[in-house]
Order: structure tokens, then sequence, then C-alpha cells
């Protein structure tokens, strides 16, 4: 067995209405805390789910405020303000509320506030120096495991993404409440327990860092998410499908914080960034196709993992490792969600420069378990086409 390091939040909350009870939360685990900054978007601010943490956060006679300028793939300019914005605040602990792109920012937010460190300096694997403020994230999305990741994209220039990953990103306390969850539509719903499903499998197959927490982690994740999903976007107020969506999804996001992704995300990243998709669909729409580029490489564990999914194939390796990769493609379809790229305005004009943009990921195409060049990039967007 290699050797590894294992690192996630020290501290879980999964219940049921727990974001209402933020500010006692705060008060128990941060007794001098004095001004907090909430951060989510306007869409889900409108949604006024976010009112009764405020709510709870100001019986606590601890100040609050609200950044909501947070959009999808948030660029370098949304992070600045938003930190400067809590410099002149004076915060001193922060909670992300939302989707990815919101708990990213609140991560930088945390790390950037009280340092004199530039952003751009940070970008890469382990740059940030010095410590960072308190920092709680709750999700609203089943989908990212940003809450329990130490990672943070930002769109830098028009539609590159940079990385932050360092161990002060990771927070203090997730906390896992299906009730913000139940308006989600269902093909965001599909869109992002497929994101999540995709950390998983990448965790459990990726080159560098496979270890037996992270594998244990992805295989209950795969469990949780596959037997969830279908009722999650069927019958949306279903709060323990909901809420065991969460759960799917915080797992794999331990698994891939400790067993990085790989191809599927760097050749989502491109989608994303040049035709504004959003990341859960972009990871979707190039999964099947990744996946058969990989099998010569990983058969032996999609195989594994098919058992989870498909456990009616037989057979030898490949075999099982083609029944994972329809079970996937027919998930997609059976939840309505776009299956080929043309359908989110790609076209084979597009192709050259998606792959090109896909190549600058090494970060993530370093951990594919098959090397993936430019031409090899190239045809599986065309085969996504």
């Amino acid at each position: 067995m290699n050797n590894f390091e294992f690192q996630t939040v020290p501290h879980l909350i999964s219940e049921s209405g727990a974001a209402s009870r933020c500010g006692d939360i705060i008060r128990k685990y941060y007794p001098e805390a004095r001004h907090v900054l909430v951060v989510t978007d306007t869409g889900f601010l409108k949604t006024g789910l976010v009112q009764p943490a405020l709510d709870n956060i100001k019986s606590q006679q601890i100040q609050v405020s609200v950044f909501s300028d947070v959009i999808a793939d948030p660029p370098e300019a949304v992070v600045l303000q938003a930190v400067a914005n809590a410099r002149k605040l004076g915060i001193d602990l922060v909670v992300g509320l939302g989707g990815g792109s919101s708990m990213d920012v609140a991560k930088l937010i945390a790390v950037l506030a009280g340092s004199e460190q530039p952003l751009s300096t940070m970008y890469g694997i382990g740059n940030v120096k010095g410590e960072r403020l308190p920092l709680i994230q709750i999700p609203t999305t089943a989908g990212t495991g940003s809450e329990v990741t130490p990672i943070s994209i930002v769109t830098t220039g028009n539609t590159t993404k940079m990385g932050v990953v360092a161990p002060q990103l990771y927070a203090d306390i997730a906390i896992l409440d299906a009730t913000l969850t139940t308006g989600l539509p269902a093909k965001v719903t599909a869109a992002t327990g497929i994101d999540a499903m995709v950390h998983a499998i990448e965790a459990y197959t990726t080159r560098h860092k496979k270890n037996p927490i992270s594998d244990m982690l992805a295989r209950q994740a795969l469990k949780l998410l596959w037997n969830n999903i279908d009722q999650a976007c069927s019958n949306g107020s279903n709060l323990a499908a909901r809420q065991a969506m969460l759960v799917g999804a915080m797992m794999a996001g331990q698994s891939f914080a400790n067993a990085p992704c790989a191809a599927v995300h760097a050749l989502a990243y491109p989608i994303g960034g040049i035709f504004h998709v959003p990341h859960g669909l972009s990871n979707s729409l190039v999964l099947p196709h990744v996946l058969r580029f990989n099998a010569p490489a990983a058969a032996e564990l999609y195989a594994e993992l098919a058992e989870i999914i498909a456990p009616e194939a037989m057979g030898s390796a490949e075999a099982r490792s083609n029944a994972l990769i329809t079970a996937m493609e027919d998930l997609a379809e059976r939840t309505g969600i776009e299956t080929r790229l043309t359908q989110v305005g790609v076209t084979e004009s597009d192709l050259d420069r998606l792959a090109a943009d896909a190549m600058l990921q090494t970060r993530l195409l370093g951990n594919n378990p098959r090397e993936v060049s430019l031409a090899d990039a190239r045809a599986i967007y065309a085969a996504a086409l």
C-alpha cells in the first residue's frame, strides 16, 4: 500500500433545518464572533431561504452582513470586490451559503480578508500563506462537495479557470441541510448529482494519491447518490432523498479532496468557461466519452464501481466497465438534461479551441489514468458533439 495523507473538515452537521440554527452554532463554537459575513448569490437570496439563518445569527447579538454578488464561475474581480467589502466591514467569521461558486468565494474571502498576500500568488497547490478567518460552509446543491474540499476555482481572464488548492481552504464546520435544496429544479438536481458522481468516479480511478479512505468514501458516495437521484429529481420535496444526496456529495467531496479529479473535469472547464454551461452539466456532457477513452487503462476499477450502479452486469472487466458507462448515459437521458455539446451551443469549429484550453488543465490531466494528448482531447469533444 502506498503512503498517503488524508485531510477533511473537522466538524460535520447533517440535519434538516440545521441552517436555521446557524447563529446558535456560531455562538457555541465561536463565542467571540462579532461580525459575520454570509456569502451567497442573488438568486438564492431571493428565495428567502437565507433569512432564517440571518435571523438566528442576529438573535445571538452577532452583527451580520450579506455579500450576494457571487456569479457562476466567479471571476477574480468578484472575489476581490468581496474581499475589499469584508475588510471594510471588519468581518471576523465567514459563512458560505450557496452552491459551489458561493462556497469557493467564501473560502477566498476567509484567507484574503486578513492577509496582504495577493490572490494572483495563490493559484496552484500549497501557495496560500498564513491563517484564515473562521469558516462555515452550507451547500444548497448536492454537487460540488466544496464544503469539504480545500479547492477554490476562479475564472481568470475571459474564460480560463485556475484553482487555489491549500489546506487553509478546508472549512471548520460543514452543515448539510436538505431543506435548502427542495426547491431545486429536477434538471439542476440531476446535473449537480452527476457532478458529485464524477467526483467519486474520478477519485476512485485517479493516478495519484488514490488511497483506502478515499476509495471507501467514493464507493459509499456513489451508492447514496445513485440510489437517491431519481427520487430527488422526480419528487424534489422528499427530504430523506435530498439529505442522502447531500451526504453523498459531501463524501464524494472528501474523496476527491484527497484523491484528485482528472480528465472529466479538465475537459469540462473550457465548456463552462467559454459557453457558460453550469459545471455539473459540463461534466455530464463529457463523462461517458472520457470514460470510454480511459477504459483501456481503468476497466478493472470501472468494473468495481459497476457493482454499485449496474450490479446486474456480468462477464469481463471490459463488459462491466461498459455497463457503468451505459448506466451513466441512461441516467442523463432519463433525467432530461442535455446530452450533446451541440445542445449547449458548441459546434465543430469550436473543438480546436476547447481542446487547446483543456490541455492547460495540467493539475487535473496529470491525475488521469490514461495520458491525454491534444488530439485525444479533440476526439473526445468530437464524440460528445
